[in-house]
């Protein structure tokens, strides 16, 4: 029997927006409001607001925490500290990816923040790795998120914020706060490249924290999904289910600086730090159609008229206006500059490898 459809504690504000729903890793979710590359624009230019609480939640606490956790995942925890985070990546032995996350260190307890489609796999990967003493609880339908991204999140949070808390936090920290009545989690780790904060609250708690953000005199745009991953993919982050899978390892991904191969033991080492010795055939890469066309993922990447990569995600970017995406290339053609073609819908379509992120763009200010 396939399992139920899930949804969030705002599914009742997205259908009365008038979201189109689609089903996205098990949850029924809003993938556009008023449209994808509005809604898109209006995070570059002032702010959106996301409902992300699809994603799971995973808090690791008790004695021993934290040596567990640095064993298990791949960055190098230690130099994080309280109301801090990171991102890493728990892998199999073989080195592929099981997921990529953030881990955000609490006073009392780490929060692992994972993948919707990943979160039983991580829940059941970590219980494996961890400790008895270590415990290890899914909070996932517990804490709702939202993620309030463009240079304007601050007009949209500042009238509703209990305390300045939010607007000193520097990127990839995080605080507690109250909004909007709503005691919150507050963080600075955005998926969109834009500056902004994301709001974890509890359950119950999300529908008010919705209301409120969308009534304040700067509003943001409620945002789905679709624009999401167009953000995303001009940023050139990658996604599990695209670019990152059991298949690759965080070498191949071009994500060895989230490693701590010097020190690290974490499982799947020992062939990352091969990788990184010896090289790898293929590295994941970033590109621009200099020609008119949309890539995209399953595509064939085309070297000298021959099959030289695959791609992974594409899209036309609003930004831009030209097609972008990612793609696994044959290791001597990743570097920027170099000349490719996508094959789109049997056309040869000239690209170049480029530089990421493919917008200008800094969600640190």
């Amino acid at each position: 029997m396939a399992a139920a459809t899930q949804t969030t504690s705002l599914h009742d504000r997205h259908v009365a927006l008038g979201a189109r729903m689609g089903a996205f890793a098990g949850w029924d979710m809003p993938l556009y409001y008023a449209g994808a590359r509005p809604e898109h624009l209006a995070v570059r230019g002032r702010a959106g607001l996301f409902d992300v609480s699809h994603m799971g939640q995973l808090e690791v606490s008790g004695p021993g925490a934290r040596e567990a956790l640095a064993a298990a995942l791949t960055n190098d925890i230690s130099r994080v500290g309280p109301g801090q985070g990171q991102y890493t990546l728990l892998c199999d032995d073989d080195g592929g990816v099981i997921d990529d996350l953030i881990a955000y260190a609490l006073p009392d307890r780490h929060l692992l923040v994972v993948n919707a489609a990943n979160t039983a796999a991580c829940h059941d990967r970590l219980a494996a790795l961890l400790p008895d003493a270590v415990e290890l609880a899914d909070r996932s339908h517990e804490i709702a998120m939202l993620a309030l991204q463009g240079p304007r999140w601050a007009d949209a949070l500042r009238p509703l914020a209990g305390t300045p808390a939010a607007f000193g936090l520097g990127y990839f920290e995080i605080a507690e706060d109250v909004v909007a009545g709503v005691p919150c989690l507050i963080s600075r780790t955005g998926y969109t490249g834009e500056p902004g904060v994301e709001l974890m609250c509890p359950w119950d708690g999300a529908p008010e924290l919705w209301d409120a953000l969308l009534a304040a005199d700067a509003a943001p745009e409620p945002a789905g999904l679709v624009s999401r991953d167009t953000l995303r993919l001009e940023m050139g982050y990658p996604l599990y289910g695209q670019e990152l899978s059991r298949d690759r390892t965080p070498i191949e991904a071009g994500l060895r600086w989230a490693c701590d191969l010097e020190g690290g033991r974490f499982p799947g080492a020992a062939r990352m730090r091969q990788q990184a010795e010896r090289g790898t055939p293929e590295r994941l890469v970033a590109f621009r159609l200099t020609e008119p066309g949309i890539p995209r993922a399953g595509q064939d990447v085309l070297h000298d008229g021959a099959p030289a990569g695959r791609v992974t995600s594409g899209t036309l970017s609003p930004t831009l206006g030209a097609g972008i995406g990612m793609a696994y290339v044959a290791a001597e053609l990743a570097a920027p500059g170099t000349e490719i073609a996508v094959d789109v819908r049997g056309k040869p379509k000239a690209a170049v490898v480029a530089r990421r992120p493919l917008v200008a763009t800094s969600p640190k200010e």
